[in-house]
């Protein structure tokens, strides 16, 4: 039997790219999807190009059916679970972020006890489970730290993400003759090339409100920035490097939305981008009647500034990062070429 990698959300910004790495390399991929008839989740991984000894094997997993999620990990030797929600608008959270990932992340554990050939095990986690809520300005998180303080009210995402990794490290810690190799990856806000329109949903989603001008002047908001491909490179690294049980922060930089807009006007003069920044008592009053910012989120938020220590991923995994810079620029092509924004 070939060694065979599931990644569950495949279709994903971040499980495409690594799908894509994995093919890279020759390996055999498993790409677990939601909804495999839909072109926008399956079109751009068909396409993708395969080495020498790769395939690429499609198939339909839905995390709430556990048949569905057996059948994937069955004869499988790594598993990848990227598959994850993000919290947008007026979605419910916790029926459309919290559950798929605490009860998705459950299904998928015990699937892998079903079967005796999984050997590795690489969980999708993000910063989100790392920075608390509430923190003090400036400060520079380890991967000692944990969203403790997140709730289905002020922080959906954190919760979800933080809740699924502690179930999985519980589970892992439980399991009686334990043989199974466990790494979480924690990335921060994902910038690069998009593969499908649907990947502008996620962090993309302000590079789409650039290129289209809904957005005039820049929030005083700070980000943490990483390439989706050094991500994807992570992941995969962290089937054999890295220590077990090992919880890896994948960060580039970091720098103000200010920025993002500066280094895109320099990179494309012809286009219109975003110039100056939203004064901040403005900023408290939009948040009053906007759909996607509350004021609670707003007040948390703007003006504040925090920094992750990535450098274990480095040191243990040999990780290199690409320049934010250069994420932010990849991001742009697809996207005109596809016209998607």
């Amino acid at each position: 039997m070939s060694d065979t990698v599931l990644v569950t959300g495949a279709s994903g910004y971040i499980g495409s790219h690594i799908v894509a790495n994995l093919l890279s390399r020759g390996r055999v991929v498993r790409a677990a999807l939601r909804n495999p008839e839909d072109p926008e989740r399956v079109d751009h991984l068909k396409a993708l190009p395969i080495a020498d000894g790769g395939a690429l094997e499609i198939v339909k997993m839905d995390l709430f059916n556990q048949k569905e999620v057996n059948s994937a990990v069955n004869n499988c030797t790594d598993v990848i679970h990227a598959a994850a929600s993000l919290y947008v608008g007026k979605m419910d959270a916790q029926k459309d972020v919290v559950d798929p990932s605490i009860i998705g992340t459950r299904n998928i554990c015990d699937a892998i006890d079903l079967t005796s050939t999984v050997k590795r095990l690489v969980h999708t986690s993000s910063t989100a489970a790392i920075r608390p809520t509430n923190y003090e300005d400036g400060v520079c998180f380890t991967a000692d730290s944990w969203a403790d303080d997140a709730t289905v009210e002020n922080n959906a995402y954190g919760l979800a993400k933080a809740g699924a990794e502690k179930l999985v490290r519980k589970w892992h810690s439980e399991r009686k003759g334990n043989k199974l190799r466990l790494v979480t990856i924690h990335p921060c806000v994902v910038f690069g090339p998009p593969m499908s329109k649907r990947h502008l949903s996620g962090s993309l989603g302000y590079i789409e409100a650039l290129i289209k001008r809904s957005v005039p002047m820049s929030l005083p908001v700070h980000i943490n920035i990483v390439d989706v491909r050094d991500v994807a490179e992570a992941h995969v690294r962290a089937l054999t490097k890295g220590k077990n049980c090992g919880r890896y922060l994948i960060v580039g930089g970091d720098m103000w939305m200010k920025d993002v807009a500066d280094i895109l006007r320099v990179a494309y003069p012809k286009r219109k981008w975003a110039k100056g920044v939203l004064p901040y008592p403005l900023c408290l009053i939009i948040s009053f009647f906007h759909p996607k910012i509350s004021v609670k989120w707003a007040r948390t938020h703007l003006r504040h500034h925090c920094t992750y220590d990535a450098t274990p991923a480095m040191n243990e995994m040999g990780m290199e990062y690409r320049n934010p810079k250069e994420a932010i620029i990849d991001s742009i092509p697809p996207i005109l070429t596809n016209n998607w924004a």
